[in-house]
């Protein structure tokens, strides 16, 4: 199903961004669907580099699986900005991944921000800034 198929039949009103989680979209939409993934992070600089506005509580998204098909309609809850070092072991939890604890966030998320950082010609430090959501399921 389409992102604008999805929206349509949840009935909703007004506008969504439709995208799909980094390194494993399939496996992160899943623990979305099972309501174990409630949150997420991103490199803060890629929002600047791509002129895109910050997350905010009220937004709602679309999450696609690997083949850009829509899976749920989630609202974000809670969005800020701070910096990788000050991540805390609760919202490494709420973002439901291996053990859920976080050493294994901060170990996962050093690569995958390493990475789409080199991807815009900017390296990852402890204090580099994350945008953390946390956010609900509002429909399957």
């Amino acid at each position: 199903m389409t992102s604008e198929e999805l929206w349509k039949k949840s009935g909703f009103i007004g506008t969504y961004e439709a995208w799909s989680f980094g390194e494993a979209p399939d496996e992160l939409a899943d623990l979305v669907m099972q309501g174990i993934k409630t949150a997420t992070c991103s490199a803060y600089d890629l929002y600047l580099i791509n002129n895109e506005p910050l997350p905010k509580a009220g937004d709602y998204s679309i999450i696609l699986n690997s083949n850009e098909e829509a899976v749920c309609i989630i609202k974000t809850l809670k969005a800020y900005v701070t910096e990788f070092n000050q991540v805390s072991q609760e919202h490494a939890f709420k973002e439901g991944e291996g053990d859920r604890t976080l050493d294994y966030w901060r170990k996962v998320h050093i690569r995958f921000l390493t990475n789409e950082l080199a991807s815009v010609n900017k390296t990852f430090d402890e204090n580099t800034k994350v945008v953390c959501e946390e956010f609900e399921v509002m429909y399957r």
